[in-house]
């Protein structure tokens, strides 16, 4: 039995969309909705957020709201190497996927000796750089800032010199960089991809198990296949964005995307990959109740996180 901790983030200064920093409130009315005593059952934790960014400028246009995102990365990650350290097993809600920065630093903060896996349940590959976003939100760069990666050869962007020592810092929160390399990434449901991200993806070599795959081959398969992928690791990070489903059913998310996985699929693939002793961390991002109906996402998103911490608790 191991004790939980969730740790809400509710921060969206990352997106482009407005709505996200409320998906962890929408998510407890779904647990109210079905009468689920979840989140009184759990320790929580809520993060300050620098959310009063939004209403002044973005700033650089190649990394919105750069300076508000290392000040969350640090806290989160703050919160996380605490939370490691107490031997209990933390539950990341956040609005946005730059939230993922601090958490994989917090676990590098509190195991800066190990080796640290992730599992990257998304349709977008966020690998960006400052050198290489179409849009300059933060979300579409967590995976480069752990990675250490500028991929100056698609540079198609010239940041100014503030935002460039803001991205050095970024990379180095918790003072280690990079904090994975391209063996310890494998993504799933991945589709959604620019070609500076292709370019990484290839010349890397990193495994993307496809839409199309885990219907041939069953989720069960795909599980033990990315599992093996990692086995070199210590830890393992699970990172679940809500938009890794279909689009027919991620229709509360900022970007949804045709060809996902279904809800079904995705609470098992969850449910497997969470009774892995190696795995130390779940985050869950980028629900937003603004685009929904009925709360639909963040009920199917709390179905998700039930089946998530059952895996855990029964491992």
């Amino acid at each position: 039995m191991r004790d939980l901790k969730i740790i809400e983030v509710k921060s969206e200064i990352g997106a482009g969309t407005r709505g996200a920093s409320l998906g962890s409130d929408a998510i407890k009315i779904a647990a109210l909705d079905f009468g689920s005593r979840y989140f009184k059952t759990h320790k929580t934790i809520e993060i300050p957020n620098e959310n009063h960014l939004l209403l002044e400028s973005t700033g650089n246009p190649y990394a919105k709201r750069i300076s508000g995102i290392l000040t969350m990365a640090e806290r989160i990650a703050e919160e996380l190497a605490k939370t490691l350290k107490n031997k209990e097993f933390p539950i990341v809600l956040s609005g946005d996927h730059s939230s993922a920065i601090g958490t994989i630093s917090g676990i590098k903060k509190a195991f800066p000796k190990t080796k640290l896996g992730v599992i990257w349940i998304d349709a977008h590959a966020d690998i960006h750089s400052p050198y290489t976003t179409p849009s300059g939100n933060i979300h579409g760069m967590p995976l480069a800032v752990v990675l250490d990666e500028d991929n100056i050869e698609c540079k198609i962007n010239k940041p100014d010199q503030e935002t460039i020592n803001y991205w050095y810092q970024l990379k180095n929160v918790g003072n280690i960089a990079p904090k994975i390399t391209y063996k310890d990434l494998v993504y799933i449901a991945v589709r959604d991809t620019e070609s500076q991200e292709d370019f990484l993806l290839k010349k890397h070599g990193i495994k993307n198990f496809t839409t199309t795959e885990i219907r041939k081959r069953g989720v069960e398969r795909i599980a033990i296949d990315t599992l093996q992928q990692l086995d070199h690791c210590d830890l393992i990070y699970v990172s679940f964005d809500v938009d890794s489903m279909d689009a027919s059913i991620s229709k509360g998310t900022g970007t949804p995307v045709a060809n996902g996985i279904t809800l079904r699929e995705a609470g098992n693939l969850v449910a497997r990959l969470m009774t892995n002793e190696k795995v130390c961390c779940f985050e869950m991002v980028e629900v937003n109740p603004t685009l929904d109906k009925e709360n639909l996402m963040a009920e199917n998103a709390f179905e998700i996180l039930v089946r998530a911490t059952n895996s855990l608790m029964n491992d």
